[in-house]
């Protein structure tokens, strides 16, 4: 070979190599953080699911592997009180803003201890319930409570939960938590619950 083609075939593997590494900042989407053991965006079953947390962690400018440093799975108890969630349910609800289905910060805060959780209990099967307070008609709460389960599961699919361990159905208005009528009841039903199996 001569000089000058072995020159041009290694600037050529060079342009390859970085465009490759540049392909992931070209993405302009904020990705979800990533679980330790877990690929971002990329869910796990009882037969995929990683055999060391050493596993490398698909990680990049925002996405870092929970370490050491943080909860595991495991170290949450089913009965935590962090998590208790209402109608005995070990996961605890979250809540949403009037007429929203966004999750706020403290929604994803809690749903990412609650991802913790069913990665360390991988049997759990979660039905996502989408519930509203009293005002509005009855279509209007379905769709609305269905919007808020679906964005609740979503995001527990974003963080590394199987999507098929995860189910979201809507009850509107129809099982309020708090049947008063203040605000405070009010805001209290607007909320996502955790109905957990297995």
């Amino acid at each position: 070979m001569t000089r000058s083609f072995r020159r041009t075939r290694v600037a050529a593997l060079a342009l390859a190599v970085a465009a490759v590494l540049a392909l992931p900042a070209c993405h302009g989407g904020k990705r979800p953080p990533a679980l330790a053991g877990t690929p971002s965006g990329a869910g796990t079953t009882a037969e995929t699911a990683p055999t060391t947390p050493e596993q490398p962690v698909d990680q990049g400018p925002d996405v870092r592997a929970v370490g050491g440093e943080g909860a595991m799975g495991s170290d949450i108890r089913s009965g935590d009180a962090s998590l208790a969630g209402s109608e005995g349910s070990p996961l605890a609800d979250i809540r949403f803003e009037l007429d929203s289905s966004a999750l706020t910060e403290a929604a994803r805060g809690t749903l990412e201890k609650h991802a913790l959780w069913l990665q360390s209990h991988r049997s759990a099967r979660v039905t996502v319930e989408g519930h509203c307070d009293e005002r509005g008609t009855v279509e209007y709460n379905l769709a609305l409570g269905e919007q808020r389960a679906r964005a609740t599961r979503d995001y527990l699919v974003s963080l590394g939960v199987s999507a098929e361990r995860l189910k979201a159905v809507s009850y509107g208005k129809e099982r309020p938590l708090d049947p008063a009528q203040t605000e405070e009841a009010f805001a209290k039903n607007r909320r996502a619950h955790f109905a957990v199996a297995g």
